[in-house]
């Protein structure tokens, strides 16, 4: 039955508390002081929680069930609105020198002064954008794990996974950032690294037989798209590069008279520079996107402005266009098609292999002298690829591969 009134100033207090509920979660608790307290009590993500509403009589019966009310709509919307009260309180004593915006966006300022690329700094104001809010105008020293959580589950609802555990990442160091300048003492997003869905490794389909690689190269030298697009396809089996590598590679970066591609680490998935030889293919397929493009910015750019890169779909959806299902081959799948098969030619050292798929060392040193060890050899590899390669587009005589490794 509801509570009135007059019910509720009949109550008296006893040795222990007690409860007498009123309606949709709406209670008050009389504790042995004589104090009677509102209380609503409701679920969110399956959890029930309480929510203090104020004490009577200076909350009255009428202004409970509305702030009540005003509770069940944000958890009706799947906020939570004890973190809401929690996040209003912080921001009432904020300081507009310590919020967590006005920290990250520092921090952003600090990695354009350290040069890094512009790629960089966009993905940092992308993952900036997620966290703003739920904590941007919060004091940086009164986020908690739970309301940064929020924030980041916020992202895996929407099944952006990877999103989630990048932003946490850069969460992270925007809270160590905040430690080492005295303006916070912990970094909550390090308690969150196992609260986050962790996504299947995914395995990108590749050609492993050298006769439907062949095919695959011959479909290429047939393709109809845009001649740019084309010089894309015809290059990438060479150079073993990953998709977004090869997109963003710029004139710059190429040494035609040493015949090097020298990536910059801000580039790569590893964070560290790498170095690609150049064999006499690939060397006449940059002859020609010279032509085409000129000798600055972007070697592969858009169709319609050479501003920007072209996009990170446009190989994938050139395979489609010549009838490779997605399920046979991926751009990104030319990586495991030239590591499978080299390795199985015997003629390389597995370090040298791993290196030119620019794939770490777990010991740095061993990592450092591999690059000084195999550069050589990656060289003359460069060029047996190339020259296996339209071997094989010919339909000549393939290479007979084995098992063990003759180095």
């Amino acid at each position: 039955m509801a509570l009135t009134d007059v019910a509720i100033r009949g109550f008296k207090p006893m040795a222990k508390p007690f409860k007498r509920a009123d309606a949709k979660g709406l209670y008050v608790e009389v504790f042995p002081n004589g104090s009677k307290l509102w209380r609503f009590k409701y679920r969110i993500a399956g959890k029930e929680k309480r929510l203090a509403l104020g004490a009577y009589p200076e909350i009255k019966l009428s202004e409970a069930r509305k702030r009540r009310d005003e509770a069940r709509s944000k958890v009706d919307d799947g906020q939570d609105p004890a973190i809401d009260r929690k996040r209003q309180k912080a921001a009432a004593k904020i300081s507009a020198n310590d919020s967590f915006e006005h920290i990250a966006s520092e921090y952003i300022d600090k990695m354009k002064r350290e040069g890094k690329a512009p790629s960089t700094l966009a993905k940092a104001n992308w993952f900036l954008s997620h966290l703003k809010p739920a904590i941007g105008t919060m004091p940086i020293s009164e986020v908690d794990p739970q309301l940064l959580l929020a924030a980041l589950k916020k992202l895996e609802a929407k099944g952006n996974y990877e999103s989630a555990k990048k932003t946490r990442s850069f969460a992270s160091r925007v809270f160590r950032y905040a430690v080492a300048t005295g303006r916070s003492k912990s970094d909550p997003a390090t308690l969150l690294s196992g609260a986050l869905i962790t996504k299947k490794a995914r395995h990108y389909a590749a050609i492993l037989e050298p006769a439907k690689l062949g095919e695959l190269l011959r479909a290429i030298d047939g393709y109809t798209g845009g001649p740019v697009s084309k010089l894309a396809l015809q290059m990438a089996p060479h150079v073993f590069v990953r998709p977004g590598e090869l997109r963003h590679a710029e004139w710059e970066q190429f040494d035609l008279a040493e015949r090097v591609w020298r990536i910059p680490a801000e580039r790569m998935k590893s964070r560290r520079p790498h170095a690609v030889p150049l064999s006499n293919q690939v060397m006449g397929i940059l002859v020609e996107l010279r032509a085409l493009t000129g000798s600055k910015g972007f070697v592969f750019p858009a169709e319609h402005t050479r501003q920007r890169p072209m996009s990170e779909n446009t190989l994938n959806a050139a395979f489609r266009r010549m009838g490779f299902t997605k399920d046979e081959v991926t751009a990104h799948g030319l990586r495991s098609t030239a590591s499978t098969l080299l390795n199985e030619s015997g003629k390389w050292h597995a370090d040298a292999i791993e290196r030119a798929l620019a794939h770490g060392h777990s010991d740095a040193t061993r990592g450092a002298y591999a690059r000084g060890e195999h550069w050589a050899e990656r060289v003359s590899m460069a060029q047996w690829w190339s020259d296996y390669l339209d071997q094989i587009k010919a339909g000549g005589e393939v290479v007979q591969i084995r098992a063990e490794n003759t180095i």
